[in-house]
């Protein structure tokens, strides 16, 4: 069992940054680490991706070249660097990993998730 818990959000004005942070504890991170986001009244979405072993990163397109995802092993802590905030970017974002899968599944949501936090970007 892991136990997933994140921080760093917040409110933030349009071309903002902020960055979220989310720490394992139970289980050491082992495959994927997944950013996932649900914006208001919407359904939940792929963000971004690390691979925990080989440090490979994946994001949604709207977000590449602004999300920035990284890791660090000693503190088993997953972090996402947000930068050019947009309004449209607003909505809970949690943190998501499960048990090792292939490489086409990296996108597909693991077992255990976070309890999110809110990130707001006002125009």
């Amino acid at each position: 069992q892991v136990q997933l818990v994140e921080s760093g959000g917040g409110l933030v004005q349009t071309g903002g940054s902020l960055r979220l942070s989310c720490a394992a504890s139970g289980r050491t991170f082992s495959s994927y680490v997944r950013w996932f986001r649900q914006p208001p009244g919407k359904e939940r979405e792929f963000v971004a991706a690390i691979s925990w072993s080989g440090g490979r990163t994946y994001y949604t397109d709207s977000v590449k070249g602004r999300f920035t995802i990284s890791g660090d092993n000693a503190k088993n802590t997953v972090y996402l660097q947000m930068n050019s905030l947009k309004p449209e970017d607003t909505a809970v974002y949690y943190c998501n990993t499960g048990p090792g899968v292939g490489p086409g599944l990296v996108r597909i949501a693991g077992p255990y998730w976070g309890q999110g936090t809110q990130v707001t970007v006002s125009s």
